[in-house]
């Protein structure tokens, strides 16, 4: 797939940003400017804050600590793997060149595994409190912020974004709870800036998940640099995708869209769902392509939504959070076996949604007490969820039935 270009983006004069409140409506809410959106950036930003919080990190320390299920076989999981592992060696490279479904694949399995390392090293010091994996998640993060320059190839936005998303979680655990010294936390801080950020932060008017995947790394990015326009940016194509991503029958005769991808009519809309021409709440754009691919737009989703409600503004009761409750009941009822009726993909469906229903249940069911029939019973038939290996790792352990 051909890398398409960025979009430029101009701040619009007052008189048109009065003018166009009084009509649009973009992703379910006024496009107030960001300073008064609800989702806009926290006065100060709470740390650690991408994903999971300091209070959810200490809900499963103490659950592992006492022998407890779920989150004690959570953590067995996660040390049993070989993200885990202290004998590591980081493999980083100055240009990671990731083609299409990663042909060419060079340093792109390498620098996708050693972020979620990095994370892994960070949960594990947080809940052992052992330095050395402390020491570890450090070292690999330094290994690749004094070497990366660039992502190159038509997956670059892609590969961008998934490892992009797990570093600021690594990076946020152990800045902000390891009582040891980080010297080069700075050097790292730049990587990000000025790697990661540039790739990401335009948006991809490709399939869905790649602009969510590369949103929620920009939001997680932007947490930890603590860049409050970007994160407001970030935020915004957010919403617009995620309301274009997952349709709800309030949305009218077709699905919304993403107004630079000009998809002005029905048969563009049916093109680009894959071929659907029957819309009901629940389906996603991917729906009909595979469930894998729709578990990726699904879980950044939720992990936006959930670095969101730390920051303080919690979307799970807007849109967002409808959405995201009913793409994961809808895809969870067929991932459990339901007969695919006819009108749907053609009757047949490509499974495989992955360990990516953690987070959005315990938001929606435990804390909001929304029923969630069969994402629940398939959130407790996976666990413990372990790792997609791209940027989805140990959620049973960060989230299950966490109510922090």
């Amino acid at each position: 797939m051909p890398k398409l270009p960025s979009r430029v983006h101009r701040r619009r004069p007052r008189t048109a940003v009065l003018a166009a409140l009084a009509t649009a409506l973009v992703g379910g809410f006024l496009a107030w400017p960001a300073a008064h959106r609800a989702d806009a950036a926290p006065a100060a930003f709470a740390h650690p804050g991408v994903t999971v919080s300091k209070s959810q990190l200490d809900f499963a320390r103490t659950k592992v600590n006492a022998g407890a299920q779920p989150w004690k076989g959570a953590y067995d999981q996660m040390m049993a793997s070989t993200y885990a592992s202290l004998t590591r060696t980081a493999k980083p490279r100055a240009t990671v060149e990731c083609g299409s479904y990663s042909n060419p694949n060079y340093g792109c399995t390498d620098e996708r595994e050693d972020a979620i390392a990095a994370y892994t090293d960070a949960l594990a010091w947080y809940i052992t409190r052992d330095e050395r994996y402390a020491k570890k998640s450090i070292e690999l993060m330094d290994a690749w912020s004094a070497v990366i320059k660039d992502h190159t190839n038509s997956n670059a936005p892609l590969q961008t974004g998934w490892a992009g998303s797990s570093w600021p979680k690594a990076a946020e655990i152990i800045k902000y709870t390891y009582t040891g010294t980080w010297a080069n936390s700075g050097r790292f801080a730049t990587m990000l800036r000025d790697v990661y950020l540039p790739e990401i932060i335009n948006g991809s008017n490709s399939n869905g998940n790649w602009e969510l995947s590369m949103m929620e790394a920009a939001v997680g990015i932007s947490v930890f640099l603590e860049d409050k326009t970007s994160y407001d940016k970030a935020m915004a194509k957010f919403r617009t995708r995620t309301a274009a991503y997952i349709y709800l029958a309030s949305d009218g005769a077709v699905p919304k869209t993403v107004p630079s991808q000009n998809l002005d009519t029905t048969a563009k809309i049916v093109s680009y769902w894959q071929g659907q021409s029957t819309f009901v709440t629940g389906l996603t754009q991917e729906t009909c392509r595979d469930f894998t691919h729709t578990g990726y737009g699904v879980s950044a989703i939720s992990h936006i939504a959930e670095t969101s409600r730390i920051q303080g503004a919690d979307l799970y009761g807007t849109d967002v959070g409808e959405r995201l409750r009913q793409a994961l009941g809808f895809q969870a009822k067929y991932q459990l076996g339901e007969t695919v009726p006819s009108w749907l993909c053609g009757g047949a469906l490509n499974r495989g949604l992955g360990p990516v229903t953690e987070v959005g249940y315990n938001a929606l069911h435990n804390r909001l007490g929304i029923a969630m029939t069969n994402t629940q019973k398939l959130t407790e038939q996976n666990r413990p969820a372990g790792s997609n290996n791209l940027f989805v790792a140990w959620e049973t352990l960060t989230h299950g039935d966490n109510p922090s």
